[in-house]
């Protein structure tokens, strides 16, 4: 249960891949059973990408990430309907500069509205964090962007959670 519990929303072959990911760490490691670390490890592999340690940033751009995750962070503390924050890292991942990964106490088939306005402010955070500290903002918050983008094109188009256009679904998918 405790896999289960680490990778809500996944599907049976996102599991296959954890499974198999975290077999291969053991395995480099030298270890004859998967432990927890793997599975661990291995689940952040497959949501976020693998870590990119020879990625190397300046002093500076390690201040401005940090900022970054720490108001993801903060905004998602905040919000009421929000996921858990489970770590936040400054380590390069994919093509991220750092990753806060949050993630539901149970799986949920059915999202409300304050819980995607809630993501959208915890997605913005980062950005806001800047701003806030450094007085302007960094390309770094280009996913961040696309996730809110995404969030709020589908609350529109697909949900019908807009009040000015009612409960209609608009486009197909495009």
């Amino acid at each position: 249960t405790t896999l289960a519990k680490l990778t809500p929303g996944f599907v049976g072959a996102d599991i296959e891949n954890v499974v198999n990911e975290a077999a291969i760490l053991a395995a480099r490691r030298n270890k004859r059973l998967i432990g927890q670390d793997e599975f661990q490890e291995a689940i952040e592999r497959i949501g976020a990408g693998p870590e990119r340690r020879s990625r190397l940033m300046t002093p500076e751009e390690k201040k401005i990430v940090s900022y970054h995750e720490a108001g993801h962070a903060v905004a998602s503390f905040f919000m009421s309907h929000s996921d858990p924050v489970q770590k936040v890292t400054i380590v390069p991942r994919g093509m991220a500069g750092g990753v806060t990964w949050s993630m539901p106490n149970e799986d949920i088939n059915y999202v409300t509205t304050a819980r995607l306005r809630d993501q959208i402010a915890g997605a913005l955070g980062g950005r806001a964090a800047e701003l806030l500290v450094f007085n302007e903002i960094t390309t770094g918050a280009i996913s961040d962007l696309d996730q809110v983008t995404e969030i709020a094109r589908a609350m529109v188009k697909r949900y019908g959670m807009s009040d000015k256009l009612g409960p209609m679904i608009f486009g197909q998918k495009e």
